[in-house]
């Protein structure tokens, strides 16, 4: 590894913060040049991801310490295959996400959503999520989850209306929570170990009595459990994330919980493998997986019924590190990539649909695959995705967690396999319900005609319903940058198929990685291997 290869893993990081301060500094003037600076930066940062995952297959982990200070007492950045690949498919959202906002009006004229405002903090959300993929050490992991959380309070409130005030106040005390949890855990481990350096850790915590080893485990799981939103971790998901404007609700749901699990992913495999608390993490995806869907199934608004969804499929990632088997592994990041994907088109798509009929409810809002025939296509193909319909890459996804389930051949795994087959057909129910009440049944209330003023991209719009306490703009035709941003993402899922077998090996590379713990400890510190080595850890 080279010094201009290891420059390259904090720009992640830096660029979108850099990219914040120079738009404050702008202040709410020059709007086109916000644009371009927002667009800019996230384009590049898609640029240095793809770098990182080609140099990270190619050379093994990528490793950047920060300030010239090395492990374990300075701050490691590391891009190995996992992080890398989180990178690039993190930054391809938020970009589509971004430009999604434009046409939406929520980054660009609505005084509920000041330029001023939305712009920084979305670029500071993003600087916190590549931050916590990048971490080398869980203290550097905590600044990430706190990056992205303070810039999600503001996000998530942004307008001040009754609903959201109530629904940040329930994410805000939740979040402090879990973040006090992580700290305390933090705590612990430092106390036992001596060190918070992953790499460190991967050696020091193998040679601790196995009760203090199951404390630590159990603590940062506690934490990560309820960022990731885990049964029965989970209960302040459906409440927080749909009353905020569909760009916030969109990137939250598909990237911030899937942080939660990449922090579970990253631990499980380098600090605790093959421990005793597989059976219960099985027990509690199954629970995840059952009790998440049949919320969705209940729900009659498009938004609450594909956040039960999230809650629900955040089942079969945990499932896959439960398991811990290659196969398992690989799985489980094949389906975060195509989760974060999908989840985050469809909360897209939802918002055309508020924005075309003036709710979400299943109850006001019929007859759009008539009055709006690609939001229905738009709608539709990410929905199958989501349930598992062959050939979408969610189906491919399932099939890899249930064989990983069968080949570690246990009762509780085989009852892991029925739950993740019944849990994808009530998906199938879920949204096929959605399906036909929003698409294909009459409208039960009069949709916007186009008499309205002309909209800010020439589209028509007229005022709708007062919902949550703020006015909904709807539009007979869709904003240019909404539309397109929504068909990259459904073309982006769809790639995931068409590429699902080099998709496929990458995740089982990572997996592999992730087994054998000595390529990552030893890109951060040669002088590490050792002590892993002896600890008879480092065995696929």
């Amino acid at each position: 590894m080279s010094w201009s290869t290891s420059l390259l893993v904090p720009l992640p990081v830096v660029l979108p913060l850099l990219a914040a301060g120079i738009k404050l500094t702008i202040g709410p003037r020059l709007p086109y040049v916000h644009r371009v600076i927002s667009v800019g930066t996230l384009a590049l940062v898609l640029g240095v991801g793809i770098a990182l995952l080609v140099l990270a297959d190619q050379d093994g982990p990528q490793v950047a310490a920060i300030g010239g200070w090395q492990p374990p007492l300075g701050i490691a950045l590391v891009a190995d295959r996992l992080s890398a690949l989180m990178i690039v498919v993190s930054s391809a959202v938020t970009l589509c996400v971004l430009v999604y906002s434009y046409g939406q009006g929520a980054a660009d004229g609505e005084e509920s959503l000041p330029l001023a405002v939305f712009h920084p903090t979305f670029l500071v959300l993003c600087a916190g999520v590549s931050n916590a993929f990048l971490a080398g050490d869980l203290f550097n992991l905590y600044v990430g989850f706190e990056i992205l959380l303070v810039s999600s309070y503001v996000l998530l409130t942004l307008g001040g209306t009754s609903s959201r005030i109530r629904s940040g106040t329930t994410y805000v005390v939740v979040s402090i929570l879990s973040s006090l949890l992580f700290l305390g855990a933090i705590g612990l481990v430092y106390g036992a170990a001596g060190s918070l350096n992953l790499a460190d850790l991967a050696g020091r915590i193998d040679r601790l009595d196995g009760g203090i080893a199951l404390v630590l485990e159990v603590a940062l799981l506690s934490a990560f459990a309820i960022k990731a939103a885990v049964f029965p971790l989970s209960a302040w998901l459906p409440d927080s994330y749909p009353t905020a404007p569909a760009p916030v609700t969109a990137v939250f749901a598909g990237l911030l919980t899937k942080v939660g699990v990449y922090a579970m992913i990253r631990t499980e495999t380098l600090l605790f493998p093959d421990t005793s608390v597989e059976d219960v993490l099985l027990v509690l995806s199954l629970l995840t997986m059952v009790v998440g869907i049949l919320g969705a199934v209940a729900q009659t608004d498009v938004k609450r019924m594909l956040s039960f969804t999230l809650v629900s499929h955040i089942g079969y990632m945990v499932f896959g590190v439960a398991l811990g088997n290659r196969l398992g592994l690989a799985g489980a990041v094949f389906y975060v990539v195509h989760h974060i994907t999908v989840q985050t088109t469809l909360f897209l798509t939802a918002g055309m649909i508020e924005r075309r009929a003036g709710s979400t409810s299943s109850e006001r809002v019929g007859g759009l695959a008539r009055t709006a025939p690609l939001v229905a296509v738009l709608f539709f193909l990410p929905a199958m995705n989501l349930a598992g319909i062959p050939p979408f890459s969610g189906f491919l996804g399932k099939v890899a967690l249930i064989q990983a389930g069968v080949v570690d051949g246990t009762a509780l795994a085989w009852v892991l396999v029925a739950g993740s087959v019944v849990t994808s057909l009530l998906t199938l129910y879920a949204v096929g319900k959605v399906w036909s009440r929003v698409f294909w049944r009459a409208p039960r209330v009069a949709l916007p005609t186009a008499d309205g003023p002309r909209g800010r991209e020439g589209q028509d719009e007229v005022v709708g319903a007062t919902i949550g306490g703020r006015t909904i703009t709807t539009s007979t035709a869709m904003p240019v940058t909404m539309t397109g941003a929504t068909v990259a993402m459904v073309v982006l899922g769809l790639a995931y198929t068409a590429a699902a077998g080099p998709l496929m090996r990458y995740s089982d590379r990572a997996a592999g990685e992730l087994r054998d713990r000595q390529a990552y400890v030893q890109a951060v510190d040669p002088e590490m291997v050792r002590p892993v080595e002896r600890a008879g850890a480092g065995n696929p």
